[in-house]
């Protein structure tokens, strides 16, 4: 409103400047003296001085005006094409706004989005270059974005995500392919290997740019990690073999301390330089070893002998080798043989090495176990000094406990060993359970022999005693009173008997019934009836029922025991 009034104000004070400018000129032509016709033409002059003026004006003014109006136009089509490339919604315009406040709008809007633009694809531009370089290494897609099209917001987001993936999965490759690179080259020089193939000296190169990041390449290089590191193995085998073969024919041909120190002490460097040195020396000692080839077969015999033992190898085993043991036609093919023989009779020991080891405990402790049962039976275990006794019980009872677990461990090893090579676990000769079964019954055989040659000695040691005192002057022995209170019930006589084992004065009561000693001897003949049952197994009939374990012992010798009052093996031996 009040812009109006000054534009009206200001339309007034044109029209009365024009008319006083008017009145003016007239004043100044009367002064003059123009006559009227002049004056009417001088009049119109001005008229067309001003009224040209305000045309030209006029057109000025509708050229902007039509100049604007074509501007908003063309903006309005710039922005439409803008809003479809960069993928935007349309623009809304105000209606309230005036011809010059669109035009200005839609310029700076158009301004804007033409700066947006560039931004845009300058960013792109950079973008993609930096994403064709990183595809390019890693052998992957670039992202697509069409050619000549302007990426969207969005658009250049994924861009921006996909570079940054490639990046994290180029440093990724890059540690992996750095870790490949350094093991690669670490075994190739542990083991003296100079780089053969393209790939070989690809990877050990130390220009970075050589080799391509690319999934296949680094699966090539773990290829080649897992060739070298088969064959670092495989020369480590080789190496080992030649250096037990080396030490073997040290020990064979007797060769000085020195000698060996000399070329073991010296064994830094490369595998191939060291199976090198290895193998010079093997071959220098198997010429020497043909020079002393009947010593060095004998040697060998013995090694053989030592592991037949230690693999507890039956007659049967060792006879199948006996023709080239006993052979007396020293040859290298001889050797050979005996080499051959002892290489499977260690490789079937190392097979066998668990059920071995469970073997040989049990065969300490059963050695243990006999070495209590022979002191059981000496009187003179009793003479304690020190409180040995009382440590050597609690070593039998260690011992005792431990025999049923270890020959429970060998069951089951043993099962397990025959289910899976399909084959028996010979023991020298026998299985193992009829091993400790056979183990079980000679040592009840010997405790048989012992106890019979006790019974013997004591019979033989009873018929050679001092008979007793006759009284002075008298014609035959009188019984002597017994000590014994009598009462009124019983009479005690006392009478000289005579055993098969042994002569001893016997007391028999009224009733019938032997005094203790007298059962003492009933008892002992009836073990000796017993004696000849195998602690392993129960007797039914004349069948034996079962395995001989430790366990099936102690239960039969519990049980005899119990039936002949006596407490234990120990004191049925003594008596």
């Amino acid at each position: 409103m009040m812009s109006s009034r000054r534009s009206e104000a200001l339309v007034f004070s044109l029209v009365t400047g024009i008319n006083l400018a008017m009145a003016r000129l007239v004043d100044i032509w009367d002064s003059i003296g123009i006559l009227e016709d002049q004056r009417v033409e001088r009049m119109e002059t001005v008229k067309k001085h001003i009224e040209g003026l305000l045309n030209e004006m006029i057109t000025e003014e509708e050229a902007l005006k039509k100049r604007i109006e074509a501007n908003i136009i063309s903006f309005r089509k710039q922005l439409e094409t803008l809003y479809q490339e960069m993928s935007l919604e349309p623009y809304k315009v105000d209606d309230d706004l005036t011809v010059l406040q669109l035009e200005k709008d839609l310029r700076l809007r158009v301004e804007t989005l033409l700066k947006e633009k560039g931004d845009r694809l300058k960013e792109m531009r950079s973008l993609q270059q930096q994403d064709e370089e990183l595809c390019e290494e890693l052998c992957a897609t670039p992202y697509y974005i069409p050619t000549g099209s302007l990426p969207s917001r969005s658009q250049l987001q994924e861009l921006r995500q996909h570079i940054k993936q490639l990046s994290e999965e180029k440093s990724a490759r890059v540690k992996v392919f750095s870790g490949l690179r350094d093991d690669i080259r670490r075994l190739m020089a542990e083991m003296g290997h100079e780089p053969e193939t393209s790939l070989e000296r690809e990877s050990v190169c130390n220009e970075a740019d050589v080799f391509l990041l690319t999934h296949e390449n680094i699966k090539a290089l773990k290829m080649l990690l897992c060739q070298l590191e088969v064959k670092k193995e495989s020369l480590l085998s080789t190496r080992d073999e030649l250096k037990g073969r080396a030490l073997s024919l040290w020990n064979r041909l007797e060769c000085p301390e020195e000698e060996r120190r000399e070329l073991q002490g010296d064994m830094h460097c490369t595998l191939s330089a060291e199976i090198a040195r290895w193998q010079n020396e093997v071959d220098r000692l198997e010429v020497l070893q043909k020079v002393k080839l009947e010593d060095v077969i004998n040697k060998v015999r013995q090694e053989l002998a030592y592991n037949w033992d230690k693999c507890m190898f039956g007659p049967e085993r060792r006879e199948s080798f006996s023709r080239h043991f006993c052979d007396s036609n020293f040859t290298e093919e001889l050797l050979a043989r005996h080499e051959e023989e002892l290489s499977r009779v260690k490789a079937w020991q190392e097979k066998a090495r668990p059920l071995l080891e469970i073997l040989e405990k049990w065969e300490k402790t059963w050695a243990l176990f006999q070495d209590f049962e022979k002191k059981a039976s000496d009187p003179n275990r009793f003479n304690n000094r020190g409180g040995a006794l009382l440590k050597e019980e609690k070593e039998r009872v260690k011992v005792q406990k431990m025999l049923p677990k270890l020959e429970e461990e060998l069951k089951v090893a043993v099962e397990e060993w025959e289910r899976t090579e399909g084959c028996a676990f010979l023991v020298r000769g026998k299985r193992a359970t009829e091993y400790v079964s056979t183990m079980w019954e000679e040592h009840r055989i010997q405790r048989g022999k012992e106890k019979n040659e006790r019974v013997t000695k004591k019979g033989e040691a009873a018929t050679l005693k001092t008979p007793t005192k006759r009284p002075l002057g008298s014609s035959r022995a009188e019984p002597t009173p017994s000590k014994m209170k009598k009462t009124p019930n019983q009479t005690v006589l006392r009478t000289t008997t005579t055993t098969p084992s042994s002569t001893s004065n016997t007391f028999l009561s009224v009733s019938g019934k032997p005094p203790l000693s007298g059962q003492k001897v009933q008892h002992r003949t009836k073990a000796m009836e017993i004696s000849h049952r195998t602690p392993l197994q129960e007797v039914k009939g004349e069948k034996h029922v079962g395995m001989g374990t430790y366990s099936d012992f102690m239960s039969e010798l519990s049980k005899k025991a119990s039936n002949e009052a006596f407490l234990n093996s120990t004191a049925k031996d003594i008596l």
